[in-house]
C-alpha cells in the first residue's frame, strides 16, 4: 500500500522512542572523555594481560570453597526474594489491586531498586558484621525490587478472562488467581528468577569487595596484593560458572516454555 503521507507522520511511537534515545547518545558522547594525559592504552592494556597470564591455577581449592560460599549467598537470596517479590508484585500490579495499594508499591519497587546492590551489601555489613549473611541481606533486598517489578508487568500483560471467568463463577479471589493467572505466570515467574540467580552469582563476587562474603573476598585480596594471576584464575572460574548456568538456563526455559533448540 503506497502510503502518501509525509515521513514524520508516519513516525510512531517505537521509532519516536529510538530516535529520542539516538538524541540522547549524540548529546552524551562529547561529555566521554578520558584522561587529559598522552597514555599508551594499548600497551597498558597489554602489560596489564601480561601481569595476569598464565592463570595460578595452583589456588583452585581455596577458589571452589569460596565459590561454594557464592553460590550458596546466590541460591539463598534468590529463594527468599522470589517468596517476597510475588505478593509485592501483586500488590504492585494495576489489573488487581486498587490504585491506592499499587501506587505506594511500585514507589517502593523503585526506591528498592533505585539502591545498587554493592550499596545494599555496605549497608548489611554495617547491620549484621562482615559475613555472608551481608550478603545474602544486601542481594535478597536488590532481587525483591526486580523479581515484584517483573511478576507485576507479567501479571498486567496477562489473559484477564479465565480470572474474571471464575470470579463470575463464584470463585473467590485466591482461586481466580491459581487457576486463571497462575497457569499464564508460572513459566516467566520461574524463567524471570533463573535470570535473578544468574544475576545474584556475579552480583555475589562483587559485594564481596565490601565484605559481604563469597568469592569477592578473594578478587579483593588478589587486587589489594596485585597477584593477577591468581585474580585471573577467579575470573576465569566465575566465567565458566556463568557460562554454564547459561546453558542450562536455555535449556530449562525451552522445556518450561515447550520449544525445542530448532524453533526460532
Amino acid at each position: 500500500m503506497d502510503d502518501r503521507r509525509p515521513l514524520i507522520r508516519r513516525l510512531d511511537a517505537v521509532d519516536w522512542s529510538f530516535l529520542i534515545f539516538l538524541a540522547l547518545v549524540a548529546l552524551a558522547l562529547p561529555g566521554i572523555r578520558g584522561s587529559s594525559r598522552d597514555l599508551d592504552y594499548a600497551g597498558n592494556a597489554w602489560r596489564f594481560l601480561e601481569r595476569c597470564l598464565p592463570p595460578d591455577l595452583t589456588v583452585l581449592p581455596e577458589v571452589g570453597v569460596a565459590l561454594l560460599e557464592t553460590a550458596r549467598i546466590a541460591v539463598v537470596a534468590t529463594a527468599f526474594a522470589a517468596l517476597l517479590s510475588l505478593p509485592l508484585g501483586i500488590a504492585a500490579a494495576r489489573s488487581l489491586a486498587p490504585r491506592w495499594v499499587a501506587w505506594p508499591a511500585r514507589l517502593f519497587l523503585n526506591g528498592v531498586r533505585s539502591v545498587p546492590a554493592l550499596v545494599w551489601a555496605v549497608l548489611a555489613v554495617a547491620i549484621v558484621g562482615p559475613n555472608a549473611l551481608a550478603g545474602c541481606l544486601a542481594l535478597t533486598a536488590y532481587s525483591i525490587g526486580y523479581l515484584a517489578k517483573f511478576a507485576a508487568e507479567s501479571i498486567d500483560s496477562a489473559d484477564p478472562w479465565p480470572a474474571q471467568a471464575l470470579r463470575a463463577l463464584d470463585a473467590n479471589a485466591v482461586q481466580a488467581f491459581r487457576w486463571g493467572l497462575w497457569p499464564q505466570l508460572r513459566a516467566q515467574l520461574m524463567s524471570h528468577g533463573l535470570w535473578m540467580l544468574e544475576y545474584n552469582l556475579r552480583s555475589a563476587a562483587i559485594v564481596g569487595y565490601v565484605g559481604a562474603g563469597g568469592i569477592g573476598l578473594l578478587l579483593h585480596s588478589y587486587q589489594e596484593y596485585g597477584d593477577w594471576q591468581r585474580f585471573s584464575s577467579v575470573l576465569l572460574v566465575i566465567l565458566l560458572l556463568v557460562t554454564a548456568l547459561d546453558a542450562l538456563g536455555q535449556r530449562l526455559r525451552r522445556a518450561w516454555t515447550g520449544t525445542s533448540a530448532a524453533d526460532p
